[in-house]
């Protein structure tokens, strides 16, 4: 009874962070003619609610797509549409076709803020709780520990509830996924994933471990036997889920063709803005959107993207156990968003959730790695007027997980899981690896601190007007780059120890 009642002081604190944050500036306020993400989310329930289903991806004299047309699957459209009955009823005008555009009243900031938190409250919340309690070992107060700052992340919470996003619900969908799978529901975890991927396309960084995990499940119990039952039926529930998601669109084959072309546009390029990737740092030195065609550019990154992304997914695949399977997570996403076509900013949410889901096996590297995520958005929260809730929420969020689970003191090379480090420095003086990673995190929150606050503090000289967003995304980069090599090493050494591996198999 004690431990469910901090659950829900945990949940509340939760609920109150998000609400919080949720009182400030959000992307676009008052700026015509676009509006920014806010008026993204409140035109698509325009368009869901006033337009035929036919209408919502095609460009026609009702629907512009040139003002935030729909992009994302069917999911977000049905989304937008049950947000907009609801906001039918409160205020016909605030999904009025046409003239509702760019509307901003007290009363609509506060219904379009109460979707975003009760779609978490329904979705993402519940999955985190379940998760922490059902798939972490540990005492009850380490997993109350690993619940609060699991909700207190502050790179999810600055995105949906100050940027202005549904993250939550795509990244819910996808905890709901892994925790079928590790509870052993694997036609459960199917149907759940399917839901996140027709809501966000970009759950295709989580695509390939849920594939490999699942095969490699089915070849172990047999390819004849058990195996192939097993195979059957969660092909045949994937089939089922995105059928009855893409159902008005498959009457019509133009209609499916033209969804597809909507969520997978190729016209912008490489990538857009100062992104914490391969290909924007790259670009530093090497121009490579003026060097390489369209079409070259597509296939230079899907093929990096395949090769980042093999070796995890080819030892998933032949070990197809749950430990494997969360660092695969981890190492795809992280793939993808190095390396993949058209990344956005925000896409390191993708990583940052599988990451948390390591919380209770590797704190500090965790911690770490959510706190440079964040540090990778500065430049975007700072557009959007989000600089205190950044400030106040990351530091909040690194002193109380560091205390609240004891990172700095879990950070010996068993617990690090540095052995394979240890082979590669056999040449090397004998090294206190442990100690090196903790005075590395240091360095790194104060070299991360320092540019921060001259993004806000300095003015960059004339001939380089993006020196700071350029300084921010390329540390950035430096450390998604090393968590992606450390945790495939991570995922090619030994198990955790004989517990952990016990139940994670």
């Amino acid at each position: 009874m004690q431990t469910w009642s901090l659950v829900s002081v945990c949940v509340l604190l939760g609920v109150v962070v998000r609400w919080a944050v949720s009182l400030n500036s959000y992307s676009g306020a008052g700026k015509a003619p676009m509006f920014g993400d806010y008026e993204a989310q409140r035109h698509w329930q325009e368009v869901t609610y006033n337009l035929p289903v036919q209408e919502w991806y095609f460009n026609t004299t009702e629907n512009d797509l040139n003002y935030w047309g729909l992009d994302y699957p069917p999911l977000t459209a049905y989304h937008s549409l049950i947000c907009a009955y609801i906001a039918k009823i409160i205020n016909p005008e605030w999904v009025e076709l046409h003239k509702s555009r760019g509307y901003e009243s007290p009363a609509h900031k506060l219904f379009m803020r109460a979707t975003v938190l009760v779609a978490d409250l329904f979705i993402y919340i519940p999955a985190v709780v379940l998760y922490c309690f059902y798939l972490t070992d540990g005492s009850s107060r380490k997993r109350v520990s690993t619940l609060f700052c699991f909700l207190l992340y502050p790179g999810l919470i600055l995105i949906d509830y100050g940027h202005f996003q549904y993250n939550g619900v795509s990244l819910g969908f996808a905890l709901w996924g892994v925790l079928a799978l590790g509870l052993g529901w694997d036609v459960l975890g199917s149907v759940a994933f399917c839901l996140a991927l027709n809501y966000k396309q970009m759950e295709l960084y989580h695509a390939l471990p849920f594939f490999c995990y699942l095969l490699g499940k089915c070849i172990k119990l047999g390819p004849m036997g058990r195996g192939l039952f097993l195979l059957v039926r969660i092909a045949a529930t994937v089939l089922v889920t995105f059928a009855l998601c893409w159902l008005p669109f498959l009457s019509d084959p133009s209609q499916a063709l033209q969804v597809v072309r909507r969520v997978f546009p190729v016209a912008r390029g490489l990538f857009e803005d100062k992104v914490a990737n391969t290909w924007c740092s790259l670009n530093i030195l090497i121009k490579i959107r003026s060097i390489l065609s369209t079409d070259s550019q597509i296939y230079l990154s899907t093929t990096c993207t395949l090769l980042a992304v093999l070796p995890s997914s080819v030892r998933l695949l032949m070990k197809p156990t749950f430990w494997q399977f969360k660092l695969a997570l981890v190492n795809s996403s992280l793939a993808f968003f190095l390396f993949s076509y058209q990344v956005h900013e925000k896409s390191i949410l993708l990583a940052a959730l599988p990451v948390c889901l390591l919380m209770n096996d590797l704190p500090l590297i965790v911690i770490w790695f959510l706190q440079a995520s964040t540090f990778s958005m500065v430049p975007l929260f700072l557009k959007d007027g989000l600089l205190v809730p950044c400030v106040v929420t990351s530091l909040a969020f690194l002193f109380l997980s560091i205390y609240l689970l004891s990172a700095l003191e879990r950070c010996s090379e068993e617990e690090l899981r540095l052995g394979a480090y240890r082979k590669l420095l056999f040449c090397l003086p004998k090294l206190d690896l442990g100690r090196i990673v903790r005075w590395k995190f240091y360095i790194s929150v104060a070299v991360m601190a320092g540019l921060s606050v001259m993004s806000v503090a300095l003015v960059p000289p004339p001939h380089l007007p993006d020196l700071f967003p350029v300084l921010v995304s390329t540390t950035a980069f430096l450390h998604f780059f090393g968590t992606f090599v450390y945790f495939n090493v991570v995922q090619f050494s030994g198990p955790p120890n004989r517990k952990s591996q016990k139940k994670n198999n």
